[in-house]
């Protein structure tokens, strides 16, 4: 018999998240899109860190991380079509509706993720399935 060098280990699964920490992160995933008031791509950086982070130890983060990535693609995409149109002086006023609506809907999203619900963002583009 020759001398074969041991098989490494395979990579651990990681351990899955009980029903409460699903909870806790998949909430994190939507409210970590608050950071975009203090950075310019917070919004869109903190639910995909979270996401990727924690999409592997449950069905129910990943959902909701998944959710939360692509709401704040749909909204960093209707910002952006807001400062083009600050040219004609509606912008303004669509920007703040736009930043409304994506307060709103982000404490919605973290109250149903909380409670256990799956929550499916209203006028959200699907870029992530």
């Amino acid at each position: 018999m020759e001398n074969q060098p041991p098989i490494p280990p395979s990579s651990p699964t990681p351990a899955p998240l009980s029903e409460s920490d699903a909870r806790m992160w998949a909430m994190f995933a939507h409210l970590s899109a608050l950071t975009g008031f203090f950075t310019i791509v917070g919004s869109l950086v903190g639910p995909l860190i979270v996401w990727q982070i924690q999409k592997e130890k449950s069905d129910f983060v990943d959902f909701h991380g998944k959710e939360a990535v692509n709401f704040n693609i749909t909204v960093a995409i209707a910002a952006a079509i807001c400062f083009v149109l600050f040219l004609l002086l509606i912008g303004v006023f669509l920007l703040w509706i736009v930043g409304t609506v994506w307060l709103i809907f982000t404490i919605i999203a973290a109250i149903k993720a909380n409670n256990g619900e799956y929550y499916r963002y209203p006028f959200s583009i699907r870029f992530i399935k």
